[in-house]
This record gives structure tokens, C-alpha cells and sequence, in this order.
């Protein structure tokens, strides 16, 4: 898509991590709107291979990243704990940042984050963003357009080995690495995407097993160690518009992955695909009938539409709440996965863990907003790339 009256929103991305490829990739190829510039990483050797395996142009500091004039979005794919001080250093050198979850590891700071952003006038993007994406779009527009009627209650389930997980990825074994923060989010935010946002909630919960290292090959961990925070959460969510949803969240278990979402109203209940992807299928159950998979409304199905593979391909379409910030950022208006649908998620989930704590109800102060996106805009066309970052821009 090209729009001569649009300048490209020159970008930098801090962070050079295993998910950076994929970011890097799609803002480079799959976005118009993006203009990439530059990459930035603790380790300068990893910025500088990234830069060198997918074309970019420059490699800097991040007092270079903050201080260079003509670089208006930072995209932040740090560790949970510098995101904090990261995102900072960037709205206070006057830039527009998105940032993947969580947004900070410290409620009270993220609230700090919110109120400098509104102050110095700019906009903050937080993941995940496939809720943007084809699968939780679809579900909002038939929530939306009245299939299932008012929505009235709903389940939430995931359970995985995030105890052997943090062998793999050891970034888990921090502040941050716990099943509702690493994998619960994602579902938090598809939630609010199709019913709005939660008004309280109550829970139980417990901590992570201790765990003793099972990858014997692997000689960088330790011994053994425990996740911080709870792996495992039972709550129940009251949303704002009365819905009422249980949620289950257990690291505690054994295997891979295993998720369903069911949200039940008063005229058909809906399957809900894996939110962590961006094209979950979308089952509607009406009395008398089969269960229908319904077609996908929007585009962003998290299938890669560019000319080269890449084993990264799995993590689908994200930076698409890069390309929408993007777009924001010239339209002059807010963006769909604002600073305050950020705050909303973490309020959430560090909601849970008081009421756990303190065996009492959480209320909430913060609410959000997160418009649906146009529908009729698909990813293909015919076999060949389609026009979706249309439904981006407006």
C-alpha cells in the first residue's frame, strides 16, 4: 500500500533477542508505514548481526537510539525487567514506544509511564497484539454484529510445563517468567479485546514447584530454582458490561500447551482459538445446528505472505501493534493497544495475585477501550499478498 501524502515513521528496535527476528523481518517487509532504521542491544555483536542478516541500515547505543532526532518509535523487545527503564529513557528523549508484554514488572511504575507519556504528549504500544490479529477480530465482529447475543459468561484454560519451559528460555526463571504473566496475558488481552474491560476480580493461586534442572546437555542453568511469583491461578473476572468469566492458568502441569476459550450468550456460545496465535479458529454453537467454523472477517491470519521463509514463521504476524501505532502516530490519534489497555492487562493480573494474597475481592480504577479494527481487509489475495495494513490505517 503506498500513500504519497504518509511519511514512513522512522523506527529503531532495542532488544536483539530470539523474538526480535521476527519483528525485525515483518516491520521491515510486511508494514509500509514502518521505516526500520535501526537496531540496538546490550551486546552489540548480536545488534550487529541482526542488522547484517536482514538489511539495516544502522547499529547504535541505546544514548545514541535516544539522542538521534529522526528516529520517532522505539520498539522495545528487552527482558520485562529493563523495560521500565528503557521505555522511559525513550518518552523522556521524546519518543513514541511500543513494548512487548509485560509493560513493566512494577504496577506503580507503569502507572509513572502513563502519566509521562499524557504529559509529554505520546503514544505507548503494548503486546501482545494478536488480538489485532485474524482469529480474536473475527470473534469481536461476531460478538459485535449479535450472533451470539449479550455474552453473559465465559471459561479461560491453559495449562503447560512452564517449569521445564524455563530451561529452555531462561528468561522465565525471573520476575515476569510465571505462567499468567508469560501465557495468561495473552488471553487477558484477547478478553478485554472482545468483552471490554474488568471491574474485579477474586482468586486463588500457587507458587511454582521447585525445580531441579532436566536438560543435563544444557550447561547454563543451575541446578535447580523456583519461577518467581504464582504458577498457577484460579479467578473469576467481573467484567464491566456484567460478564462473568473463570480463568485458569496452571504452570504446574506436565506437557506442551493445552488451551480452550468458551464465551457463552444468550443466543449461541463461541469457541475461541489459541489467542498466542494470530489465526485461532472461531466455532459458533447455535441451538439446532452443527457447530459452524466461521471465515475469517479481517486479515493478519499469521501466515506468512512474503516471498522468503523463515523458521520464525511460527510467531506469525507480530508488529502489528507496531504498524498500528505507526499509523496512530501520523493520523493523530490513539492506538488500539494503548498505554492504558497496558495498564488495564497488568492491573489485572497483579489483581489476582492481591486477592490471592489477601483472600478478599480487587477492585479496578483503570479502564480501556480497544476498537475493533475494519473488516473486508485480508492478508491474501487470491494467493498473492493482500491489503491488510488498510484496516491498520483507519
Amino acid at each position: 500500500m503506498s500513500d504519497g501524502n504518509i511519511r514512513r515513521v522512522k523506527t529503531a528496535v532495542v532488544g536483539c533477542g530470539m523474538i526480535s527476528h521476527i519483528y525485525i523481518r515483518n516491520l521491515k517487509q510486511l508494514f509500509s508505514i514502518i521505516d526500520l532504521t535501526t537496531l540496538c542491544n546490550r551486546t552489540e555483536a548480536a545488534a550487529r548481526e541482526k542488522a547484517a542478516m536482514y538489511g539495516i541500515e544502522r547499529v547504535m547505543t541505546i544514548d545514541e537510539v535516544a539522542a538521534d532526532p529522526e528516529i520517532e518509535l522505539v520498539v522495545n523487545l528487552t527482558g520485562p525487567t529493563a523495560h521500565y527503564s528503557v521505555i522511559r529513557q525513550m518518552l523522556e528523549a521524546g519518543k513514541h514506544v511500543f513494548t512487548e508484554k509485560m509493560f513493566t514488572t512494577d504496577l506503580s511504575q507503569s502507572r509513572e509511564l502513563v502519566e509521562l507519556a499524557e504529559k509529554k504528549g505520546l503514544l505507548i504500544g503494548v503486546a501482545p497484539d494478536t488480538c489485532l490479529g485474524a482469529g480474536i477480530q473475527t470473534a469481536r465482529k461476531m460478538i459485535d454484529c449479535g450472533l451470539t447475543g449479550q455474552i453473559t459468561s465465559g471459561f479461560v484454560t491453559v495449562t503447560r510445563n512452564q517449569n521445564l519451559n524455563s530451561e529452555a528460555f531462561k528468561f522465565l526463571q525471573k520476575d515476569g517468567g510465571a505462567i499468567p504473566y508469560d501465557v495468561g496475558i495473552y488471553y487477558i488481552g484477547a478478553l478485554i479485546t472482545m468483552l471490554g474491560p474488568v471491574k474485579s476480580v477474586c482468586g486463588f493461586g500457587a507458587p511454582a514447584l521447585y525445580h531441579e534442572k532436566q536438560l543435563l546437555f544444557d550447561d547454563a542453568n543451575a541446578d535447580n530454582w523456583t519461577i518467581p511469583g504464582y504458577n498457577l491461578i484460579t479467578a473469576a473476572l467481573e467484567f464491566e458490561s456484567g460478564t462473568l468469566v473463570s480463568v485458569h492458568f496452571n504452570g504446574n502441569a506436565v506437557g506442551g500447551e493445552r488451551s480452550r476459550i468458551e464465551l457463552n450468550g444468550t443466543e449461541a456460545a463461541m469457541e475461541v482459538g489459541n489467542p498466542d496465535t494470530f489465526g485461532g479458529k472461531v466455532t459458533l454453537i447455535r441451538p439446532e445446528s452443527e457447530p459452524v467454523t466461521m471465515p475469517f472477517t479481517h486479515g493478519y491470519n499469521g501466515i506468512n505472505m512474503l516471498p522468503e521463509k523463515s523458521p520464525f514463521d511460527f510467531y506469525g504476524n507480530r508488529g502489528i501493534g507496531v504498524a498500528e501505532l505507526a499509523w496512530s502516530i501520523r493520523k493523530g490519534r490513539k492506538n488500539r493497544l494503548s498505554k492504558e489497555y497496558g495498564l488495564h492487562c497488568q492491573e489485572i493480573l497483579q489483581g489476582i495475585d492481591e486477592a490471592v494474597q489477601t483472600g478478599k475481592r480487587v477492585d479496578f480504577v483503570s479502564r480501556c477501550e480497544v476498537k475493533p479494527l475494519r473488516s473486508g481487509f485480508y492478508s491474501s489475495m487470491n494467493g498473492m499478498r493482500g491489503d491488510a495494513e488498510r484496516s491498520l490505517a483507519e
